[in-house]
């Protein structure tokens, strides 16, 4: 075990050196803990929660007792299951598909029949592939419908303070949302039913590794600020003010592990697709690489001047960032490189992929910027994202045309109506429907915009809005594109410099409805 990092501006994520686990010590006083202070501590500072979660703390453990006698499923034990359970599931879509064309065709041999249904398994796994890979792109924006009088926002959980971050699982059947208030809720899409995650006792933190309070007449922040699931749904991880990644078993709500090592808030998370790789992102400026299935921190990452705000990855070893330095980075883990974005009169907010090689940011001065790999400067980029007036043919930017302080082509010059400041109109969350080219963006003044990312970097054109008061700090889509999600609250994710009192804390749902499905090989 190593006692301290190397700085350095970037290392190849695993094979070439041997990971640390993150709980230990080493020379750095950073990373000693004070056992004479936790010695100290007093029985009222052991609880993170408030007086009405001792219920569901005690709940917690004794679930946690009851199952103490179960073996637990290894990682190789748990991959083996889920493959032999997928390939089960499209056997019996194969077989469907096989029973229909049985009536019309009653005379085929059996032999023929099979041969049939086998060559159906195979094509739809292969279409599976393609499109987690990112080969398949899925038209989705031209096959949603237009909202009904009775599609609206539906709060589906509630929080007492601000959410700052939701999350979805790969099946679109469950979800996770955290709020400033430290409450981190575990909820069902179908019915609405949530569950709390119980934060365990300052002892026990510790003894996962966190680290020890400085002053233990003090209390430990709950303000959670970021949240990331695993693939496989089997981990959550969280972070907020008290500089500590947690992880969390979704199964049981259990903590598991607090990776210490970052000096500043985290401030964003993301899991890598299909792997146990976890992304941390923090004011520190640093980012970070832990492996959740084996406890370990794995690299560093440095290169942003500034906090960092917002992590996405995929499931290539590259990641994007935006930080409070007026840049966009991807980082090329492997090669140890990254590429350096800015946009044109402005401070991004916000990003995320819409594959390997494009990808869309927000900025604080309303816009939404469409990027490529391959360009230093937006392909495409929407001044006044969100304000009122916007429509089909209110576009601003192209590569190679010149930027108005108005948007160009905007109809209005102006960042909001009397009722909405100009703050109000930030673009605080951006997401995309994965491989599709259907992406939502969220302000905080009262609507949530869809857009129709075309092909080839052509543009962004805007779709629909739905109606939603105050900060949309947060945005998932289901994987199915049937349904979105948006984290809302008075006040927006990082700071309290604005409040919309009329919103309601918690998890918003909103219905999409599509017309039949349509995909294309890129």
């Amino acid at each position: 075990m190593k006692p301290q990092s190397r700085k350095r501006a970037i290392r190849p994520m695993a094979g070439k050196k041997k990971p640390r686990v993150s709980g230990g010590g080493g020379g750095d006083s950073f990373f000693e803990s004070d056992t004479k202070q936790r010695g100290r501590r007093s029985s009222k500072d052991d609880y993170l929660e408030s007086d009405d979660d001792l219920a569901d703390l005690d709940a917690g453990q004794e679930e946690d007792e009851e199952g103490e006698g179960v073996p637990e499923e290894t990682a190789d034990e748990k991959r083996v299951r889920v493959a032999k359970e997928h390939l089960e599931r499209i056997r019996a879509i194969a077989k469907r598909v096989e029973e229909e064309e049985e009536e019309e065709e009653e005379e085929e041999g059996r032999d023929e029949r099979e041969g049939k249904r086998d060559s159906l398994v195979a094509e739809i796994l292969q279409k599976e592939q393609l499109e987690e890979s990112g080969r398949v792109r899925r038209y989705i924006a031209s096959r949603v419908l237009s909202p009904e009088p009775a599609d609206e926002f539906r709060l589906l959980v509630k929080h007492r303070q601000s959410v700052t971050a939701v999350a979805l699982v790969e099946d679109d059947s469950r979800g996770f949302s955290a709020s400033k208030d430290g409450a981190i809720l575990h909820w069902d899409i179908e019915s609405g039913k949530s569950e709390k995650y119980s934060w365990p006792s300052e002892d026990v933190l510790v003894s996962h590794y966190a680290k020890s309070l400085q002053n233990p007449a003090r209390k430990r922040s709950k303000n959670v600020l970021a949240l990331a699931v695993s693939s496989d749904g089997r981990y959550l991880a969280s972070g907020g003010l008290d500089r500590h990644v947690h992880l969390w078993d979704t199964r049981t709500r259990q903590h598991l592990q607090a990776f210490h090592g970052h000096r500043g808030a985290i401030s964003c998370l993301t899991f890598r697709q299909g792997t146990s790789q976890l992304f941390s992102g923090s004011f520190d400026r640093t980012i970070k690489l832990w492996n959740a299935e084996d406890r370990t921190h794995m690299d560093n990452l440095f290169g942003h001047q500034s906090e960092t705000l917002t992590i996405d990855c995929l499931r290539r070893e590259r990641l994007l960032t935006v930080g409070r330095d007026r840049t966009m980075r991807l980082w090329k883990v492997p090669e140890e490189s990254q590429l350096v974005f800015r946009a044109p009169a402005s401070s991004l907010e916000c990003c995320c992929f819409i594959n390997d090689n494009e990808f869309l940011s927000g900025s604080d001065d309303g816009s939404i910027e469409l990027w490529s790999a391959m360009r230093k400067k937006p392909t495409h980029l929407i001044k006044n994202a969100h304000a009122p007036s916007l429509s089909s043919n209110d576009f601003s930017y192209k590569e190679d045309e010149p930027i108005m302080s108005n948007g160009g082509n905007m109809k209005n010059d102006h960042h909001g109506d009397a009722n909405c400041s100009s703050a109000h109109l930030w673009v605080s969350s951006v997401a995309v429907c994965r491989g599709s080219d259907l992406a939502a963006s969220g302000a905080a003044n009262g609507v949530v915009r869809l857009w129709a990312v075309e092909s080839d970097n052509k543009g962004i054109q805007p779709l629909f809005s739905y109606s939603l008061a105050g900060f949309i700090n947060s945005i998932a889509f289901a994987k199915s594109a049937r349904f979105l999600v948006a984290g809302v609250g008075q006040e927006p994710r990082l700071g309290r410099w604005g409040r919309v009192r009329n919103a309601r804390n918690g998890v918003a749902i909103h219905p999409i409805r599509l017309k039949e499905d349509q995909t294309t090989v890129l």
